[in-house]
């Protein structure tokens, strides 16, 4: 996950997507074919006894030599967290495992549970001596170029460390100088992974399960709700979706809400199967579209009691990321539009069955008005303090704060490409003032227009209504304004006001400040947001009303 690596080449034809093709005979008596490029997600969902278990058996089997099958919903535990395994002992008992996944009794067994804990450490261990042993190599073959690349990119345990911070999964891990793995909560002394929870402990195995797998392997994982909550799952697997595009996942799970976290999934429900003997010959199963769920399956998805953040944007935007961190305890879900969001929170808070939830919004300002954003927030919605997400990540303040991170890793001077960055902003927005002022006094002029409609009580006295509107007027005075705060390169007041992300302004900041693209700059930004604490604090203090309402 680090984002200080050099711009690698580009590759003009880039070799295309593994596909797995999955055949599932049906009780209809025809067969359902299945095509799952890498870097997709394919989720099974049905109720228990519908032939879940059994159709991941089916399909690990099909693919028995590329895949990989991660029983999250079974117990599982450490002996301790050191590896006793050597290598050759490593590859025996990944055939073990294999056979046995293969075989049809897997379905309802697991003969190796201890040897999976095994192999997990001993593949995350390892992943962190080979890692060693590149750096070691490069730097004896004194190749400083290789050597700051590998140094910068983030070993496993780093990495999960990481997902399980943006996850909100309370440890952190590190090997000790006995090679042993151990966790710590808050600061506090490090102890064995044996001792974690159960939900922890089979978060830690899924993700040192995914991130170790070989490329090209198509990852089956069985119920990873069973342990873990659902506000801590779905970013785990979307996040561990996005660090292995070079794979494709099949997801089996009870809870259909699960899916809905991520748009472009694909989906299978499985209604029933028929057995011969002791195995599974055939499901009653249909593909759905992404994005939507069969209606026989609506019931009560949203869990036990917690609290939901309903933002705009879809489950990959920016937004998601940044504000599982700044509201760690809370449920982030990506509704589309304004309007979605606000139909879901008015849904859930008039909904006397769900009254253990208490559900929120959060969207862009887009210029409201002061008497807007106080009737939406009477509705439990809360209009960003700028203008849209993208003006936090590009904060002058937040800018500054990694640009000097950044210096610390590659060198330079920081506030010169701070300078730089702030003039190419400028320069770049300075192309599209009209565009900009336009955008902006769009909305306020509807606003205005709407405001004027007449009411019952002025239909009934024969109101005469008169709106007038000088379009030109409004369009200078807006440009002068955008051209002031150029002139003052005042960067702030522009992302503040003006839809910044409509011109190239971000990417040419993300670049004047050492960055190959926004891409890479707004991960750099996630990254300090999760290891400093006062940037945490800075952005959360964005949100002071909001935060206070949620913690309450």
């Amino acid at each position: 996950m680090s984002t200080d690596v050099e711009p690698r080449p580009e590759v003009e034809n880039p070799p295309p997507a593994v596909v797995f093709n999955m055949t599932l005979p049906q009780v209809s008596g025809t067969n359902l074919t299945i095509n799952l490029a890498a870097g997709r997600a394919l989720f099974v969902l049905g109720a228990n006894g519908s032939g879940k278990s059994g159709m991941m058996q089916y399909l690990f089997a099909q693919h028995a030599a590329t895949a990989r099958r991660i029983s999250a919903h079974r117990q599982t535990w450490f002996q301790e967290g050191a590896s006793s395994m050597t290598a050759a002992a490593r590859v025996n008992v990944e055939s073990y495992i294999r056979n046995s996944d293969a075989a049809a009794a897997s379905r309802w067994r697991d003969d190796y549970p201890l040897d999976r804990a095994n192999r997990a450490i001993f593949d995350l261990i390892d992943a962190e001596n080979r890692r060693a042993r590149s750096i070691a190599a490069a730097v004896d073959a004194a190749d400083d170029a290789q050597t700051k690349q590998l140094a910068r990119e983030d070993g496993t345990v780093k990495t999960i460390n990481e997902l399980f911070r943006q996850s909100s999964i309370p440890i952190v891990l590190s090997i000790d100088e006995d090679s042993r793995i151990v966790a710590s909560k808050r600061g506090g002394k490090p102890y064995s992974i044996a001792e974690l929870s159960d939900g922890e402990r089979n978060a830690l195995l899924l993700a040192i399960d995914v991130l170790t797998a070989k490329k090209n392997t198509l990852l089956l994982v069985d119920e990873p709700e069973r342990h873990l909550h659902r506000s801590i799952i779905c970013p785990l697997l979307a996040l561990l979706f996005k660090q292995r595009k070079d794979c494709a996942f099949v997801v089996s799970t009870h809870d259909v809400g699960l899916p809905l976290h991520y748009s472009d999934a694909q989906m299978l429900l499985v209604r029933d199967c028929r057995y011969e003997g002791a195995q599974i010959a055939a499901w009653d199963v249909d593909e759905l579209a992404s994005g939507t769920v069969d209606e026989t399956l609506c019931r009560d998805v949203l869990g036990a009691r917690r609290h939901l953040l309903f933002i705009e944007g879809e489950a990959h935007s920016l937004d998601s990321p940044l504000y599982n961190l700044i509201f760690p305890d809370v449920s982030i879900i990506a509704k589309g539009s304004c309007r979605d969001v606000e139909h879901a929170v008015s849904g859930l808070r008039e909904a006397s069955d769900l009254h253990w939830l208490r559900a929120w919004g959060l969207i862009d300002d887009d210029r409201r008005t002061e008497e807007e954003r106080e009737k939406l927030k009477r509705k439990g919605i809360h209009a960003l303090p700028i203008f849209s997400v993208e003006s936090i990540f590009y904060h002058p303040e937040i800018q500054k704060r990694v640009a000097l991170r950044h210096a610390k890793v590659t060198g330079g001077d920081a506030q010169d490409r701070l300078n730089r960055a702030r003039q190419a902003a400028v320069e770049a927005v300075h192309q599209h003032v009209t565009r900009m002022a336009s955008r902006v006094i769009e909305k306020r002029l509807r606003a205005q227009i709407m405001s004027h409609l007449p009411k019952q009580q002025d239909i009934a006295n024969g109101a005469t209504i008169s709106v007038a509107i000088d379009v030109p007027a409004e369009m200078r005075s807006e440009e002068q304004a955008l051209r002031d705060l150029l002139a003052d390169r005042n960067v702030l007041g522009v992302i503040s006001r003006y839809p910044v992300r409509e011109t190239p302004a971000l990417g040419a900041i993300a670049k004047s400040l050492g960055f190959t693209d926004r891409e890479q700059y707004e991960s750099a930004v996630l990254k300090l947001v999760m290891d400093d604490s006062e940037a945490l604090t800075f952005v959360r203090s964005l949100f002071a009303a909001l935060y206070q309402e949620l913690t309450a």
